[in-house]
């Protein structure tokens, strides 16, 4: 583990390397050679401000949706996801479209940070090195956890922070027995990355000191504050990312629409665009005007909200930065103002808010102290920060069980928090388990027809259209009760639209499962139709409990496999071993739980796993 960990370091070290270096060969792509600052950007045509961030859109979006789509947003959820429920497995081929993804997103405005994207790249390499020396599933996460510490090391030139990342966020678990190998990769990318970028702290700041005992009061304030900052960032960031996600267009132009977006803000307030650690350093020597550190706040939030619900690659952890220096910066100028001779200037605000911010963001006060110590490298402000970074995760927390992390997999069913999953169905689009041949009937159908449609049918709901397939209503046994025992010629004239029922329950291809799951609790039908989107009258499918079970049955099935074929395959180099020849080897092994009792045919390994 020791010898695997040396080798994730040197993949971690330069992997930031060579991502920071293609974020810079892209910027020369999108903005041309200038430096990439604020006021370089601000002597481009508006146009060009505009236009930049779409053309990013337009390259990021296709990439992903094709090619990995684990490779959108910030990329730090996914590699909890696969250490908690794949064992550690990530597919190589996210390290190159991360990479790819981020960069372009970065370079071309994306209003994002590089921390996420390393992290992934960081855990991916590590993740293929692990599974090409077949280890268990509980090494495969460590090595993993030893990636995602390289990276964030890397990245920042802070090795304890890196470490501290790996075991607060990545394994949510400081009682994780292999600490030495995260400890010993994120040394060996510090390494690394000093040697090539040199070594000197992210933050350039003047030498901020508690001016008197009594201002703790107000910083310990400033936590309260970038608690309640950190919630609206979280509460915004996937609001929109539900807004986009409700668009009916497809899925890879979305990233496009959101780059002109961000576009619009960064015609005025470049500030916005990439990482921003130019604007924080004029934030924490205190050159920039309130009103300005305002404007700002609110339009790095929407920016990168904008930019990772719109379906963007890039991190959330330099964002928070960004924000937490703003907010420092505002409160900083008015309780300097107001007790200027107990009171450090706007500057020492903006870089304890920093860290809590961070803190609130993540839930990790921990990481949130030390990466801040690390960045700045002051000792000196450790006090007031430890009091914001406690206070903002204590107003967070309580607001919000969530962090901006485990959020998004919370979403998605998945409770890293519990270490199970309580709702699979959350993880399920409608689109993914409805049926795409619904009963369907004509609104002029008659009533003969209708009744032979229902004898020879399974299903008990049947919806009727019109000619142009739009959703009129629904007809069911019940419906149909009442003309039953009248005679033959008084049912003559009845046609469907007089036997349906007008007031229907109805989804759409976006819902999850759990949504339906709640709506068929509160209607006497056991079928729902599904309509093209919100603002469409079309059927185009219908999902039924039975849609449900299966789908429910399936994605619990492919969870178990995830976890349990992982550790059972590694187990393999420890079992007995026939050569057949030709470069093949029968290997005995346990099976499985998930797969006993079922047959070949229906786990179709190979199509899965790639195992025969």
């Amino acid at each position: 583990m020791i010898l695997v960990a040396l080798a994730c370091g040197v993949f971690g070290g330069y992997g930031a390397i060579g991502f920071r270096a293609l974020i810079k060969f892209f910027h020369g792509l999108f903005w041309g050679q200038g430096a990439d600052t604020v006021k370089y950007i601000l002597g481009l045509p508006w146009y060009w401000r505009l236009l930049a961030p779409v053309a990013g859109g337009v390259l990021v979006g296709p990439l992903v949706h094709f090619l990995a789509r684990e490779a959108k947003g910030h990329g730090v959820p996914e590699v909890m996801e696969a250490v908690r429920l794949k064992g550690g497995t990530i597919r190589p081929r996210v390290v190159v479209v991360k990479a790819l993804a981020s960069a372009i997103c970065i370079a071309s405005g994306g209003s994002v940070g590089r921390e996420g994207p390393i992290v992934q790249i960081g855990s991916a390499l590590s993740s293929t090195v692990g599974q090409l020396l077949k280890v268990t599933a509980r090494q495969l996460r460590t090595i993993v956890a030893c990636g995602a510490a390289a990276g964030i090391a890397a990245t920042f030139n802070a090795p304890i922070a890196g470490a501290l990342f790996a075991v607060e966020i990545i394994l949510g678990d400081f009682g994780v027995v292999q600490f030495s190998p995260i400890v010993i990769a994120s040394v060996v990318a510090t390494v690394i990355s000093r040697h090539y970028l040199g070594d000197f702290p992210a933050f350039v700041v003047p030498n901020y000191h508690l001016v008197s005992p009594w201002e703790l009061l107000p910083y310990m304030v400033s936590g309260v504050v970038s608690g309640l900052v950190s919630l609206l960032f979280i509460k915004i960031l996937y609001g929109l990312e539900d807004l986009f996600e409700a668009v009916p267009v497809p899925e890879y132009t979305k990233a496009a629409a959101g780059g002109m977006l961000v576009g619009l803000i960064g015609i005025y307030l470049p500030h916005v665009y990439g990482v921003g650690y130019e604007t924080i350093n004029n934030a924490l020597v205190g050159s920039i005007p309130v009103l300005t550190l305002l404007a700002l706040l609110a339009a790095k939030m929407v920016a990168t909200s904008i930019t990772l619900g719109s379906g963007g690659s890039g991190g959330v952890f330099a964002p928070s930065l960004f924000l937490g220096a703003m907010t420092g910066g505002v409160l900083g100028t008015l309780v300097h103002g107001i007790f200027p001779e107990y009171t450090a200037s706007s500057g020492a605000y903006a870089l304890v808010t920093m860290g809590a911010v961070v803190a609130g963001v993540t839930h990790a006060p921990i990481t949130a102290i030390i990466m801040i110590f690390e960045l700045t490298d002051d000792y000196t402000i450790i006090p007031p920060l430890m009091a914001a970074c406690v206070v903002s995760t204590l107003v967070a927390t309580v607001m919000m069980r969530e962090s901006v992390y485990t959020l998004k997999l919370v979403r998605r069913g998945v409770d890293v928090g519990a270490g199970a999953d309580p709702n699979v169905l959350k993880a399920v689009k409608v689109r993914e388990a409805m049926g795409t041949s619904p009963e369907v009937i004509s609104e002029d159908a008659g009533f003969a027809e209708i009744l032979e449609r229902i004898v020879r049918s399974h299903h008990h709901v049947f919806f009727v259209v019109d000619r142009q397939g739009c959703l009129l209503g629904v007809i069911s046994l019940t419906s149909l009760s009442s003309y039953l025992v009248k005679e033959e010629k008084e049912r003559e004239g009845v046609k469907a639209r007089d036997l349906l029922r007008k007031e229907v329950t109805t989804v759409w291809p976006t819902d999850t499962l759990d949504v339906v799951a709640g709506l068929l609790a509160g209607v006497e039908a056991d079928e729902l139709p599904v309509l093209e989107d919100s603002r469409s009258c079309r059927l185009i499918g219908a999902i039924s409990e039975q849609d449900m079970i299966a789908a429910y049955n399936k994605e619990m099935w492919q969870r178990d496999m995830s976890g349990c074929l992982v550790s059972s395959l590694s187990s393999l180099d420890r079992a007995r071993r026939v050569q057949l020849g030709g470069g093949y080897q029968l290997a005995e092994t346990s099976a499985p739980s998930p797969l006993i009792g079922k047959s070949l045919k229906d786990l179709d390994l190979r199509a899965r796993y790639g195992i025969h």
